[in-house]
């Protein structure tokens, strides 16, 4: 699919947004969530796998971000690592997506404005990231397909 670029600039806003999905999300824990006096409430073991995860999710946004930011030529170059990599990002953030729409509307956050502001931003980043790595990765499959 020679035609159809995905551009670097494009990539970068996603890096720069991945990276800082995982700086903001302590912030958001602690303060929109108060996710920290909530999970006190589980068992200690169960506590540390919810940290965990947590982190997990941390790492990868800025792990994502940085491999956009760093190899953003290889992350377009129609290889086999490159179809993996960015079908797993892709995967990663429309997965996302799903799990935000479908069910966290059930559950209430705080009402200030500055909340309201930031959900609204931050499912648009989601979307954004869903974009640009579903471009990249159908782009890399159909020029990996017809190389092989």
């Amino acid at each position: 699919m020679k035609n159809f670029d995905v551009p670097n600039w494009l990539i970068i806003i996603g890096a720069v947004g991945q990276m800082f999905t995982a700086i903001i999300y302590p912030y958001i824990r602690h303060v929109v969530f108060d996710w920290y006096n909530d999970i006190k409430k589980l068992k200690p073991l169960n506590q540390e796998i919810a940290k965990t995860y947590g982190r997990y999710i941390q790492g990868l946004n800025f792990s994502f971000g940085l491999i956009s930011l760093l190899l953003t030529d290889e992350l377009k170059n129609q290889t086999g690592l490159a179809v993996a990599i960015t079908g797993l990002i892709a995967a990663y953030w429309t997965g996302k997506i799903i799990t935000q729409f479908a069910y966290y509307p059930m559950y209430q956050i705080p009402k200030k404005t500055i909340f309201r502001i930031g959900e609204i931003g931050m499912n648009l980043l989601f979307i954004t990231f869903a974009i640009v790595f579903l471009l990249l990765f159908i782009t890399n499959l159909i020029g990996y397909s017809v190389h092989t």
